[in-house]
């Protein structure tokens, strides 16, 4: 099977990429063997757009994604590599965005990447203390000197995404974007696709939920990143589950999964936008591959639209401790 490409900078990937943030154990165990695996899954389908971060277990998705390379050169060559910098974990959690704390941190992800460059650097979160501009500057030297092919802002608005691109062209923005979270409306998704940015939606199935199975709050393990988020937590959770239950039921009348409708529904919302789901395992990908070749009907987007309108989901997206660093805007 031939995947859909769509581009990113110059180069052609997959329409879905992948999230490695389940490499670290962020929503639920994760076992290094068989992240393993799912890596060579992911060969092996073609998926070639890797996303991963130098915090999500402190290394350990880097190192992995390393490890792999290593034992599959040719793997390498293949993929298109982002990896991100900018937080510091807490508490208090804290940013840094100054161009000598970014050199470190790129250095030491390569290291763990065992690659010399990698195609996309993304800013994790914005430092205010830093202006949007020298960032940019700062970026703009990584690219000239080969260590970077690209760079990318996450979690950020449409004002910042300007600034910045003025100085040194923007390759990509990642901001969270699902059926339950639609703040990228509100401007940034006409902003890249005017400016000729691709959009990367993190988090396209809403951390798990839009999918056929149930989740059970009670069992996530206390580092579960959903443990503390509003939307997993009573009475939020129970009052969000009927709509969740009515989206599965459309889907299974058009014979589709929860989460293949819900990946579909974002990849109709521009040929910008490369959407990165996370899975722990190869075979959760079975769930939304066939999202790349399905072309929803304007009837059909009505209908989801109908059954998941803009708003619709109980409680906020981040929790207090979750939220620092992130941009709003209206």
């Amino acid at each position: 099977m031939t995947l859909p490409k769509r581009k990113i900078g110059a180069r052609d990937v997959t329409a879905i990429g992948f999230g490695a943030m389940s490499f670290a154990g962020f929503f639920g165990p994760a076992d290094d063997d068989v992240s393993m695996q799912t890596m060579s899954d992911l060969i092996d389908t073609g998926i070639d757009f890797w996303d991963t971060a130098n915090i999500y277990g402190m290394g350990r998705s880097e190192r992995l994604i390393g490890q792999f390379f290593a034992a599959n050169p040719h793997a390498s060559k293949d993929v298109f590599l982002a990896t991100k910098a900018g937080i510091i974990p807490g508490p208090p959690r804290a940013f840094n965005n100054s161009e000598d704390y970014l050199r470190a941190e790129l250095d030491a992800s390569l290291q763990r990447l065992n690659r010399d460059h990698v195609e996309l650097y993304y800013i994790h979160r914005r430092d205010q203390n830093t202006p949007i501009e020298t960032l940019a500057e700062t970026m703009g030297k990584l690219i000239d000197e080969g260590l970077i092919g690209g760079w990318g802002l996450s979690e950020v608005s449409p004002t910042t995404i300007r600034r910045a691109h003025a100085i040194t062209p923007v390759m990509a923005v990642q901001n969270e974007y699902s059926l339950w979270t639609r703040q990228p409306e509100l401007g940034v998704l006409r902003t890249c696709a005017e400016l000729g940015i691709t959009f990367v939606p993190f988090s396209p199935l809403a951390r798990g939920i839009l999918s056929d199975v149930d989740l059970t709050p009670a069992t996530f393990e206390a580092h579960d990143f959903r443990k503390h988020n509003p939307r997993f937590i009573a009475p939020n959770f129970d009052d969000n589950m009927p709509h969740i239950r009515a989206f599965r039921t459309l889907a299974a009348s058009w014979g589709m999964t929860a989460a293949g409708l819900a990946m579909a529904w974002v990849l109709a919302r521009g040929d910008h936008l490369i959407p990165i789901p996370g899975t722990r395992t190869g075979a959760h990908m079975r769930d939304w591959l066939p999202a790349m070749t399905t072309a929803l009907t304007p009837a059909q987007l009505a209908q989801i639209d109908a059954t998941l309108p803009a708003g619709w989901a109980f409680g906020d997206r981040y929790s207090d401790e979750q939220r620092p660093g992130v941009e709003y805007f209206a």
